[in-house]
């Protein structure tokens, strides 16, 4: 199966179809919009930041999102809908974000922590046209610089490989990427260029050939794969997780998990005096970890009223008091066993396993094709990765394995290092991940050469 779209409907563009409130809404909005505060005097190790809004259906991912893509850290935080009461009836919501900067410091820089606020009211201001799905990114306008391609399937060896290869071979640039993959399930959010101009690929009959094209790769696998191609700008990360959750990766097929990641704890009980379901999550803290729950609860169309965040400390705790954007608290089994099932996902899409590399050179069309294939040619797997591009230059980070399911070995790097050239090569990621027979292992290298042609 696969989707067409000639547009990106939840972009801006069509922003106007949901701004669809009479004269008394946007006056009661008027009368009372959002208010963003910073404090830095009553904390010593982090910033508070106080916003007040009214508690609309995904009004606590927009201000989680704007901190999440300002490399923010959140500490802790306080969500509460105990205020007072709007004249159209809505409660107001109370949100305390404990937030450092990525060295673990208080933001001092007044620029900056003005800067916050403005993005924070911005994404939440009566006008703005915020929407829980609409595709957006801070501070970046839809435009037709680039042409969106979505891509969903079952994960194997080699794919990204496949893919990459397929649009360099139809003259396309990869210009952005990020792929996720997840119990054995497959997503990808690709930006991609003309070769020769430059510019977004806008001719229906070729883009209606590399969705051809891509449709092939997936071919021949088991459940349906989707493939999008579309114009204007998504937020990636937002988006993965909207196209995972579709996909029903939380579905598990590997009931014995012999993955070596110990699993989340999620819990979810009704507090029936007050119909609310209580959600409570436990697991090991990283980056990014607020949003992709916040984010998952919000695409399952569940408002938060209450709740707290703690991550001061090896684990992270996390609890919402929540009911669907129907006013009902959960009412079945099913739906409890699925809201866990989905917020485990969430929290274990990010984290990958294998090895991470670090890759920068220059940037040139077929790039990641070849890198790529340098990978899959050498026996490792692709299960994630982030292409971007800042000028003339490209920043890879791809996590890989062994395709048979072992540890690294050091002779692969080198194997990988005479394949390649210009390129800084760096190793990250937890040592375990990596097989070495040598007394030290190498974290950088440096190559001198070109891309050596592929083999005849």
């Amino acid at each position: 199966m696969a989707a067409f779209a000639d547009g990106d409907p939840s972009s801006s563009s069509s922003c106007s179809s949901w701004d669809s409130d009479d004269e008394y809404q946007k006056f009661i909005q008027k009368m009372n919009p959002p208010r963003v505060t910073i404090d830095n005097a009553s904390c010593a190790n982090a910033t508070i930041i106080h916003v007040d809004s009214a508690n609309k259906y995904g009004i606590l991912l927009e201000v989680v999102q704007v901190l999440t893509d300002l490399k923010l850290i959140v500490r802790k935080a306080y969500i509460s809908s105990d205020g007072g009461w709007f004249m159209d009836g809505t409660q107001e919501l109370h949100n305390v974000f404990n937030v450092t900067n990525q060295s673990g410091q208080k933001i001092m820089d007044e620029s900056v922590l003005e800067g916050i606020k403005d993005y924070i009211y911005k994404s939440i201001a009566p006008g703005s046209c915020f929407l829980p799905s609409r595709r957006r990114a801070i501070g970046v306008e839809p435009s037709s610089d680039y042409t969106l391609i979505e891509l969903t399937g079952t994960d194997r060896p080699g794919l990204l490989s496949e893919v990459s290869a397929v649009l360099t071979n139809l003259d396309c640039n990869v210009v952005n990427a990020e792929v996720w993959t997840h119990n054995e399930r497959a997503a990808a959010v690709i930006q991609i260029t003309d070769r020769k101009s430059g510019l977004a690929i806008s001719d229906a009959e070729r883009l209606g050939r590399i969705k051809e094209w891509l449709r092939n790769v997936f071919k021949g696998r088991s459940r349906d794969a989707k493939t999008t191609v579309a114009m204007g700008i998504t937020h990636t990360e937002r988006r993965l997780h909207q196209m995972m959750l579709e996909d029903r990766d939380y579905e598990r097929y590997d009931k014995d998990r012999a993955n070596a990641n110990p699993m989340p704890m999620v819990s979810v009980v009704n507090w029936l005096q007050k119909d609310y379901s209580v959600v409570t999550m436990r697991c090991k803290d990283r980056p990014k970890l607020l949003f992709d729950t916040v984010c998952t609860l919000t695409d399952m169309q569940y408002v938060v009223y209450h709740g707290s965040v703690d991550t001061e400390g090896p684990q992270a705790y996390q609890e919402y008091y929540i009911r669907h954007i129907d006013g009902s608290p959960v009412n079945s089994e099913a739906e409890r066993k699925r809201i866990i099932q989905c917020l485990e996902a969430a929290i274990e899409r990010r984290v990958s396993e294998g090895l991470k590399l670090e890759l920068s050179s220059g940037d040139r069309v077929g790039l990641l094709s070849d890198v790529t294939r340098i990978f899959r040619e050498n026996g490792l797997t692709v299960t994630r990765a982030e292409v971007s591009t800042r000028g003339n230059k490209a920043i890879n980070t791809f996590y890989v394995r062994d395709t048979a399911g072992s540890l690294v070995e050091l002779k692969t790097l080198e194997a990988i290092r005479q394949d390649m050239g210009q390129t800084v090569l760096q190793v990250k990621g937890h040592p375990d991940h990596l097989k070495s027979t040598a007394q030290e292992s190498p974290t950088r290298f440096l190559f001198s050469s070109l891309f050596r042609p592929r083999s005849l």
